[in-house]
């Protein structure tokens, strides 16, 4: 849950593509539109910069314009055919466009979500206030995509994929998955990680924003800060693994912990293996 904030709280706070990176930051936030804003894609809470730490400018007057619809604890109740929601007045249903395929099947758009053209989001799955989904996107069986997370165009995220969320503090970088980026199965990128365009993160990694990851190509460590998150580099392949533990007692044992490795650069074998998007579609 998103923790509640008062109104003179959030006032003190207060991609994918070239063209919504340009647009968006010079339009200004206002609290009382940056749900449609957001839905539309006029605004976002993160957009491509090359000029910007790990080529992302945050803006944090978005999510604390989010935390602002919050702060109204007016509930509101909705009926679609059979089926009741309740949640507050300021989250409505939403429609997310034409030419975005949602399965029926228990998924679900909040609103302040915006999904471009060709995304298609496969039962259950959650995509939460402030996420942003590039074209041509495909967003498995029980993923969930948190709050401001960034997912490029041409992405797979496959079943069970967890991308975690940030609404607080609201200068903190959210989660980015670049174009064409595959994610596999059960993976969790959490705490502001960004995996570079055209990376493949294989089944069952766990990645956040201050995670350890082995290089075994360039032989080098990557570390990632709470002030500047870990990013996977573009073009890569990411597997999970093991080190061992240091220490006598440990070494005895031969204790290891998990932990994320490069092994390879993506290549046209690795892309064919990960076509089976197309397919899906």
């Amino acid at each position: 849950m998103i923790a509640e904030r008062t109104e003179s709280t959030v006032a003190g706070l207060m991609a994918s593509t070239a063209t919504s990176a340009t647009s968006s930051r010079s339009i200004a936030v206002d609290p009382a539109t940056i749900l449609d804003d957001l839905e539309t894609g006029r605004i976002r809470a993160a957009e491509p910069d090359s000029l910007a730490p790990g080529g992302w400018h945050v803006r944090p007057e978005v999510k604390a314009a989010i935390l602002a619809c919050f702060a109204d604890p007016t509930p509101a109740t909705w009926q679609v055919g059979p089926f009741t929601f309740r949640d507050r007045a300021r989250f409505p249903l939403t429609d997310p466009g034409p030419g975005r395929r949602i399965v029926p099947g228990g998924s679900a758009i909040r609103a302040g979500a915006h999904l471009e053209p060709g995304v298609v989001v496969m039962p259950p799955s959650y995509v939460n206030v402030g996420a942003w989904i590039g074209a041509e996107t495909m967003v498995d069986s029980h993923v969930l995509v948190g709050s401001c997370a960034q997912i490029g165009a041409g992405v797979h995220l496959a079943a069970g994929v967890t991308i975690g969320g940030v609404l607080e503090p609201p200068g903190a970088r959210p989660v980015i998955v670049e174009d064409g980026a595959f994610v596999g199965a059960g993976s969790c990128l959490l705490e502001g990680v960004l995996v570079g365009s055209g990376s493949v993160i294989a089944a069952g990694v766990i990645l956040t924003g201050t995670s350890r990851l082995y290089d075994l190509v360039e032989e080098r460590e990557l570390v990632g800060t709470a002030a500047s998150p870990l990013a996977v580099p573009p073009d890569v392949v990411v597997v999970p693994g093991s080190r061992a533990v240091r220490g006598e007692w440990a070494e005895a044992r031969g204790l290891t912990i998990a932990t994320a490795m490069i092994v390879k650069r993506r290549d046209t074998g690795t892309a064919a293996r990960v076509a089976l998007e197309e397919a899906l579609r």
